[in-house]
């Protein structure tokens, strides 16, 4: 009888709970006032014509190398982050080599990794969700052939120090170091072009998380220019579609448009925080547009209290290490004003107390 590879039947399967999502959705780290009007104004000029024919990904890919100060021969656009981390995986990764991840992050590092058939090392998080330097270093063998991981990390707002990241690069030359930014712009830290002197690092950026394009699905991976033909072998060439492609240069003209969402949203960051620490939850620190927050056995009391408030959360129980924890995305000024409002009720309602003055 046909049967799937082993290694993909032994996959753990991501399930996002996309479904029954009427509310604030302050549940999957999506921008919340939408992409640039500018892009809308691109949508209504496509034509038939442009729909028909199969899109062309390489004009785009210059607009975006020049946007980010690369080469158009060091990045790839790609179907989403998901694909640039599917493409990295398919080909450096075979039966047989070692993957390292540092738990808890985002889940299809793991999923991706492990269909190749290579073994997946988890290598946990420091208690405080910090970056496992020394754990992560002296998990790395001769069969190390890649290590993924996301700065800022999902779901925890967490960051590792540049220094770090390149040293775990140089020291582990055989393998290729995806460093995942996808949120790079709500912290604003980069490795870009320091693959020019460590050859084995690549970065991965996405156009759903700031941009407000997630629905089109555009990510990049950007790398050494030896080894991006490498991954664009196994890329297909229409990979983006045509409507993302039209769509991304109006979305990167239009820098006030995200400046001023990314500015309310690292300050509802802050408050959100503030907030936290009134009523003493544990939270952790973020560089992203969301924050971690422990709220142990009242967890699913405050996910269904703020649902019914219109407010919708995301329990991430599931996560090493996050038992009884929700990760709560930050949007603009007034949605924030609407979060911290519902937030009091709903910590009064479960019974919490307030441990600070305002």
């Amino acid at each position: 009888m046909l049967e799937a590879r082993e290694s993909v039947r032994n996959l753990p399967t991501y399930h996002p709970p996309l479904g029954g999502r009427a509310g604030l959705r302050l549940d999957f780290n999506e921008n919340t006032v939408g992409c640039s009007p500018r892009v809308l104004a691109r949508l209504r000029e496509i034509t038939a014509e442009e729909i028909a024919c199969y899109p062309e990904r390489e004009p785009v890919e210059t607009v975006v190398a020049d946007f980010l100060g690369v080469k158009p021969t060091e990045l790839l656009l790609t179907n989403g982050v998901d694909e640039a981390i599917h493409l990295f995986c398919e080909t450096f990764l075979q039966s047989g080599d070692e993957a390292l991840i540092v738990v808890p992050t985002f889940a299809m590092y793991e999923i991706f990794a492990a269909a190749t058939g290579a073994r997946v090392i988890t290598v946990p998080a420091e208690k405080d969700f910090s970056f496992p330097t020394s754990d992560l270093l002296s998990q790395i063998t001769p069969r190390t052939r890649l290590i993924a991981i996301a700065n800022p990390n999902n779901p925890t707002g967490s960051v590792a120090d540049a220094n770090t990241l390149l040293e775990i690069a140089r020291l582990a030359p055989q393998a290729a170091i995806l460093v995942d930014e996808a949120y790079f712009e709500f912290y604003g830290k980069t490795l870009l072009g320091q693959w020019r002197s460590v050859p084995n690092l690549f970065v991965a950026r996405t156009f759903s998380k700031a941009y407000g394009l997630a629905g089109l699905r555009v990510g990049v991976l950007a790398g050494n220019d030896a080894h991006i033909p490498m991954i664009n072998k196994i890329s297909s060439p229409y990979n983006v579609n045509g409507v993302a492609l039209a769509c991304l240069p109006a979305a990167l003209d239009d820098q006030d448009y995200i400046g001023q969402y990314i500015d309310q949203v690292q300050q509802g960051r802050k408050e959100l925080q503030r907030e936290f620490a009134r009523w003493g939850i544990r939270y952790w620190p973020s560089q992203a547009n969301f924050v971690l927050a422990s709220f142990g056995p009242s967890k699913s009391a405050f996910i269904q209290s703020m649902r019914s408030r219109g407010i919708l959360v995301r329990d991430r129980s599931r996560d090493h290490g996050c038992e009884g924890c929700v990760r709560i995305t930050v949007g603009n000024a007034e949605q924030t004003a609407c979060l911290l409002f519902a937030l009091r009720e709903t910590l009064t309602e479960i019974g919490a107390k307030e441990v600070a003055a305002k």
